[in-house]
């Protein structure tokens, strides 16, 4: 290929509303006319926000705007038959098609848990300090409208290594969860 071009078609401050699929499938055309060879599209699963997530708050990586989580069905950007229409009409001009996903973020979780974190200090996360501190947070997904389809996997507070919040003590900061992943992680060669 001559020449490829990429061209990121959102932007931060794009307007809620589920336009943008729909506008992507619109210049699908144009866009190859001046030699555009693949399109860079923000992540297209539920976020946090619901129909205002601009998709880096993770929430259901298999959500892409077909269930009733967070406030709404689209996603900020269009339900998930306009996503396909706007990626085949992409497809059908010759543009490639790049979707962005944010695997290390997960926000929104469905329950709490109850957990034990040591506090990190926020200016050398390094420095990690002893007191191990019982509490809770908002660390299991369960995705409920979504009721297994797609994926039955529930995530837990095994599956991350940290948080910024925690409850009963209430506080907000770094805190480094205690679980089998992280304590195989601070383990050093002898």
């Amino acid at each position: 290929m001559q020449n490829p071009t990429l061209l990121q078609f959102f932007h931060w401050y794009y307007p809620d509303g589920s336009k943008l699929w729909p506008e992507v499938a619109d210049r699908a055309a144009w866009l190859s006319e001046i030699g555009i060879t693949m399109a860079w599209l923000p992540p297209c699963y539920k976020g946090d926000s619901g129909g205002y997530s601009v998709g880096y708050d993770s929430y259901d990586l298999f959500d892409l705007g077909e269930f009733d989580q967070k406030g709404s069905v689209a996603t900020k950007y269009g339900d998930k038959q306009q996503l396909l229409a706007a990626t085949e009409a992409l497809r059908s001009h010759n543009v490639g098609v790049l979707l962005d996903v944010v695997l290390n973020h997960k926000m929104g979780a469905d329950e709490k848990e109850a957990i034990s974190v040591n506090r990190v200090n926020p200016d050398n996360r390094d420095e990690i300090y002893d007191e191990v501190v019982g509490c809770e947070a908002w660390t299991k997904f369960t995705f409920p409208a979504r009721a297994g389809e797609f994926s039955k996997f529930v995530w837990d507070h095994k599956c991350f290594s940290g948080v910024d919040h925690i409850e009963n003590p209430d506080e907000n900061g770094v805190f480094k969860i205690i679980n089998d992943y992280t304590a195989r992680r601070l383990e050093r060669p002898g």
